[in-house]
């Protein structure tokens, strides 16, 4: 049953991917085309994350931050990166458009938990890596619950939640949910978490009932 839950969910990635690539090409394209002229090349930002069981692929993703530097050279954080464009792009979402190649070459699913840093995996805990057991997503369980406005604690556990209650109709749930969240903004950011701070390692998870809305 499980394999055959697998395959339908599968299907339905190619399919959507397909479809949304299709529909939103002429967006892609003047959204590329606007990050070109506002922070320059690449438009397509790329890195190595972890997917199904940690494995590394190429994350594609709209580029939100410009280069700028300290005196010394370095990056300055990322809160102070992010342009009034790369905002309205995550406020939205649409900087995860490109995602959708992703996929479709099955590197990603449709619903799953969101693929992190791989300099995280090392600070998981034993149970907290159990998110790695399903492909990530381009949206999830901890996203439709509060997003970067929860806690690293709390959008694991979420993860995990996922993992052990996986269904096409909680899929399918999720995706209704992240319509009505990306036209209305909510989650999307807070005063204290326009970007979420870097994950530093938790506690093993406590027993809690992530079923409900927090």
């Amino acid at each position: 049953m499980e394999s055959w839950r697998q395959f339908i969910k599968r299907v339905i990635d190619i399919a959507v991917a397909a479809a949304g690539l299709f529909v939103f090409c002429p967006l892609l394209l003047v959204i590329a085309a606007v990050i070109r002229i506002a922070m320059g090349s690449p438009a397509v930002f790329r890195q190595r994350r972890p997917g199904l069981r940690a494995k590394p692929f190429i994350l594609l993703k709209f580029r939100t931050m410009n280069d700028a530097r300290d005196a010394d050279g370095h990056l300055l954080p990322d809160g102070e990166r992010l342009t009034r464009l790369g905002g309205f792009l995550r406020a939205t979402s649409l900087d995860e458009l490109p995602q959708l190649v992703n996929v479709f070459r099955g590197e990603m699913s449709l619903v799953g938990p969101r693929p992190l840093r791989m300099r995280y995996l090392d600070r998981f805990t034993p149970e907290q890596a159990r998110r790695h057991d399903v492909k990530p997503g381009l949206t999830g369980w901890a996203q439709v619950n509060g997003r970067n406005a929860i806690t690293w604690d709390k959008r694991l556990q979420l993860d995990v939640w996922y993992v052990d209650h996986a269904t096409l109709a909680l899929d399918a749930y999720i995706l209704l949910l992240t319509v009505w969240q990306t036209i209305s903004f909510r989650g999307a950011s807070t005063e204290s978490h326009r970007i979420m701070p870097e994950f530093l390692g938790q506690t093993p998870l406590a027993e809690d009932d992530c079923g409900t809305k927090s």
